[in-house]
Protein backbone atom coordinates (compact mmCIF):
# COMPACT_ATOMS: atom_id res chain seq x y z
CA UNK A 1 0.00 0.00 0.00
CA UNK A 2 1.26 3.75 -0.43
CA UNK A 3 0.71 5.20 2.66
CA UNK A 4 1.17 9.06 3.71
CA UNK A 5 2.38 9.67 7.78
CA UNK A 6 1.85 13.43 8.80
CA UNK A 7 4.14 13.88 11.53
CA UNK A 8 7.25 12.74 12.03
CA UNK A 9 7.37 12.46 16.39
CA UNK A 10 7.81 9.33 18.58
CA UNK A 11 4.50 7.82 16.98
CA UNK A 12 4.82 8.86 13.55
CA UNK A 13 8.54 7.96 13.06
CA UNK A 14 7.96 4.63 14.76
CA UNK A 15 4.80 3.76 12.66
CA UNK A 16 6.40 4.83 9.46
CA UNK A 17 9.72 2.66 10.36
CA UNK A 18 7.21 -0.18 11.34
CA UNK A 19 4.82 0.04 8.19
CA UNK A 20 8.23 0.37 5.63
CA UNK A 21 9.62 -2.63 7.63
CA UNK A 22 6.42 -4.88 6.44
CA UNK A 23 6.62 -3.42 2.74
CA UNK A 24 4.46 -1.07 2.13
CA UNK A 25 5.68 2.56 0.99
CA UNK A 26 5.89 5.51 2.84
CA UNK A 27 5.55 9.13 2.77
CA UNK A 28 6.03 10.95 5.60
CA UNK A 29 5.65 14.86 6.23
CA UNK A 30 6.78 17.43 8.67
CA UNK A 31 7.29 20.65 8.77
CA UNK A 32 10.42 20.22 11.06
CA UNK A 33 13.06 18.65 9.04
CA UNK A 34 15.21 17.77 12.39
CA UNK A 35 12.33 15.32 13.13
CA UNK A 36 12.68 13.10 10.17
CA UNK A 37 16.16 12.15 11.38
CA UNK A 38 14.38 9.98 14.18
CA UNK A 39 13.49 7.54 11.07
CA UNK A 40 15.77 4.42 11.36
CA UNK A 41 18.64 4.16 9.10
CA UNK A 42 17.30 1.27 7.21
CA UNK A 43 14.44 3.28 6.19
CA UNK A 44 13.62 3.35 2.30
CA UNK A 45 10.82 5.86 1.84
CA UNK A 46 10.03 9.31 1.17
CA UNK A 47 10.28 12.41 2.63
CA UNK A 48 8.69 15.77 3.11
CA UNK A 49 9.64 18.57 5.25
CA UNK A 50 6.95 21.82 4.91
CA UNK A 51 3.91 22.18 6.46
CA UNK A 52 1.51 19.51 6.26
CA UNK A 53 -2.38 21.66 5.70
CA UNK A 54 -0.30 22.84 2.29
CA UNK A 55 -1.68 21.31 -0.36
CA UNK A 56 0.86 21.50 -2.47
CA UNK A 57 3.13 20.00 0.27
CA UNK A 58 0.78 16.98 0.03
CA UNK A 59 1.05 16.83 -3.23
CA UNK A 60 4.20 16.39 -3.31
CA UNK A 61 4.38 13.69 -0.78
CA UNK A 62 2.26 11.60 -2.59
CA UNK A 63 -1.49 12.19 -1.31
CA UNK A 64 -3.22 11.98 -4.99
CA UNK A 65 -2.21 8.41 -4.85
CA UNK A 66 -2.08 7.18 -1.11
CA UNK A 67 -4.07 4.23 -0.01
CA UNK A 68 -4.18 5.33 3.27
CA UNK A 69 -3.04 8.90 5.58
CA UNK A 70 -2.05 9.09 9.06
CA UNK A 71 -2.52 12.20 10.66
CA UNK A 72 -0.21 11.78 14.24
CA UNK A 73 1.25 15.24 14.94
CA UNK A 74 1.05 16.05 18.23
CA UNK A 75 -1.43 18.89 17.33
CA UNK A 76 -5.35 18.00 17.25
CA UNK A 77 -6.28 20.71 14.73
CA UNK A 78 -3.25 20.16 12.62
CA UNK A 79 -4.46 16.36 11.90
CA UNK A 80 -7.83 17.22 12.02
CA UNK A 81 -7.71 19.78 8.99
CA UNK A 82 -5.49 17.11 7.31
CA UNK A 83 -7.82 14.88 7.32
CA UNK A 84 -10.13 17.17 6.09
CA UNK A 85 -8.14 17.86 3.40
CA UNK A 86 -7.53 14.30 2.55
CA UNK A 87 -11.28 13.47 2.47
CA UNK A 88 -12.89 16.40 0.72
CA UNK A 89 -10.09 17.13 -1.76
CA UNK A 90 -7.69 14.08 -2.41
CA UNK A 91 -10.98 11.25 -1.61
CA UNK A 92 -8.35 9.46 0.26
CA UNK A 93 -9.58 5.61 0.86
CA UNK A 94 -8.26 5.28 4.93
CA UNK A 95 -8.16 7.96 7.10
CA UNK A 96 -6.47 8.13 10.72
CA UNK A 97 -6.44 10.90 12.79
CA UNK A 98 -4.54 11.07 16.05
CA UNK A 99 -6.72 12.90 18.19
CA UNK A 100 -6.16 13.58 21.87
CA UNK A 101 -9.33 15.16 22.65
CA UNK A 102 -12.02 13.11 23.50
CA UNK A 103 -14.78 14.84 22.35
CA UNK A 104 -13.64 16.54 19.32
CA UNK A 105 -12.78 12.92 18.22
CA UNK A 106 -16.43 11.90 18.52
CA UNK A 107 -17.17 14.48 16.69
CA UNK A 108 -14.79 13.91 13.94
CA UNK A 109 -15.96 10.40 13.52
CA UNK A 110 -19.06 11.26 12.34
CA UNK A 111 -17.16 12.99 9.31
CA UNK A 112 -15.97 9.29 8.79
CA UNK A 113 -12.55 9.64 9.71
CA UNK A 114 -11.07 6.68 11.94
CA UNK A 115 -10.11 8.45 14.85
CA UNK A 116 -7.08 7.58 17.15
CA UNK A 117 -7.48 8.71 20.51
CA UNK A 118 -4.53 8.28 22.91
CA UNK A 119 -6.51 9.58 25.94
CA UNK A 120 -8.92 7.41 25.64
CA UNK A 121 -6.71 4.33 24.74
CA UNK A 122 -5.11 5.26 28.02
CA UNK A 123 -8.16 5.38 29.68
CA UNK A 124 -9.38 2.03 29.17
CA UNK A 125 -6.31 -0.02 29.23
CA UNK A 126 -5.45 1.37 33.19
CA UNK A 127 -8.90 0.97 33.57
CA UNK A 128 -8.41 -2.60 32.52
CA UNK A 129 -5.37 -3.05 34.28
CA UNK A 130 -6.95 -1.87 37.16
CA UNK A 131 -10.49 -3.44 37.75
CA UNK A 132 -10.46 -6.20 35.21
CA UNK A 133 -6.93 -7.46 35.64
CA UNK A 134 -7.51 -10.90 34.43
CA UNK A 135 -10.15 -9.90 31.36
CA UNK A 136 -8.86 -6.78 29.87
CA UNK A 137 -11.54 -4.92 27.70
CA UNK A 138 -11.93 -4.34 24.12
CA UNK A 139 -12.42 -1.36 22.45
CA UNK A 140 -14.69 -1.64 18.75
CA UNK A 141 -13.15 0.48 15.59
CA UNK A 142 -15.29 1.04 11.93
CA UNK A 143 -13.56 -2.64 11.01
CA UNK A 144 -12.11 -4.11 13.81
CA UNK A 145 -11.54 -4.75 17.40
CA UNK A 146 -8.33 -3.95 19.79
CA UNK A 147 -8.30 -6.09 22.73
CA UNK A 148 -6.28 -5.35 25.92
CA UNK A 149 -5.25 -8.12 27.65
CA UNK A 150 -2.74 -7.75 30.86
CA UNK A 151 -0.45 -10.18 32.87
CA UNK A 152 1.26 -9.91 35.41
CA UNK A 153 5.21 -9.19 34.92
CA UNK A 154 6.41 -13.01 34.30
CA UNK A 155 9.70 -13.60 36.55
CA UNK A 156 11.83 -14.51 33.74
CA UNK A 157 11.17 -10.65 32.32
CA UNK A 158 12.40 -8.68 34.76
CA UNK A 159 15.33 -6.74 33.95
CA UNK A 160 14.44 -7.48 30.16
CA UNK A 161 13.22 -5.11 27.55
CA UNK A 162 10.05 -4.87 25.14
CA UNK A 163 12.63 -5.84 22.62
CA UNK A 164 12.89 -9.74 24.38
CA UNK A 165 9.01 -10.30 24.10
CA UNK A 166 7.91 -12.58 21.31
CA UNK A 167 4.79 -11.32 20.59
CA UNK A 168 1.34 -12.68 19.01
CA UNK A 169 0.54 -11.57 15.29
CA UNK A 170 -0.94 -7.75 15.29
CA UNK A 171 -0.17 -7.76 19.28
CA UNK A 172 2.37 -5.19 20.66
CA UNK A 173 3.58 -3.70 24.49
CA UNK A 174 0.88 -0.74 25.52
CA UNK A 175 1.77 0.33 28.59
CA UNK A 176 3.25 -0.79 31.75
CA UNK A 177 1.33 0.10 35.35
CA UNK A 178 3.87 0.04 37.76
CA UNK A 179 3.78 -1.58 41.25
CA UNK A 180 4.07 2.28 43.02
CA UNK A 181 0.98 3.09 40.73
CA UNK A 182 2.96 4.59 38.09
CA UNK A 183 1.78 4.27 34.58
CA UNK A 184 4.05 4.02 31.36
CA UNK A 185 2.69 4.53 27.97
CA UNK A 186 5.14 2.42 25.66
CA UNK A 187 6.24 3.99 22.56
CA UNK A 188 9.76 2.67 21.73
CA UNK A 189 11.27 4.18 24.24
CA UNK A 190 13.87 2.52 26.71
CA UNK A 191 12.59 0.73 29.20
CA UNK A 192 13.11 -2.07 31.48
CA UNK A 193 10.28 -4.35 33.52
CA UNK A 194 10.85 -4.09 37.37
CA UNK A 195 8.92 -6.77 39.82
CA UNK A 196 5.55 -6.10 40.37
CA UNK A 197 4.85 -4.21 37.17
CA UNK A 198 1.62 -5.45 35.12
CA UNK A 199 2.35 -5.49 31.17
CA UNK A 200 -0.80 -4.01 29.40
CA UNK A 201 -1.16 -5.27 25.65
CA UNK A 202 -2.81 -3.97 22.49
CA UNK A 203 -4.29 -6.72 20.01
CA UNK A 204 -6.00 -6.15 16.87
CA UNK A 205 -8.52 -8.20 15.86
Amino acid sequence: MNILIIGCGMVGSALANMLDARGHDVSVVDKNGDRLDALSADFGGFTTTGVPIDTDVLKHAGISTCDALFAVTAEDDVNIMVSQLAHTKFNVPKIFARVTDIKKGEVFENLGISVICPTKLTVTAACAALEEPDKGVEMNFENYTVHFPTIDVPEEFIGKTPKDIEYEDEETLFAVMRKSGGFIMFRGQELSFLEGDRLIFAKRS
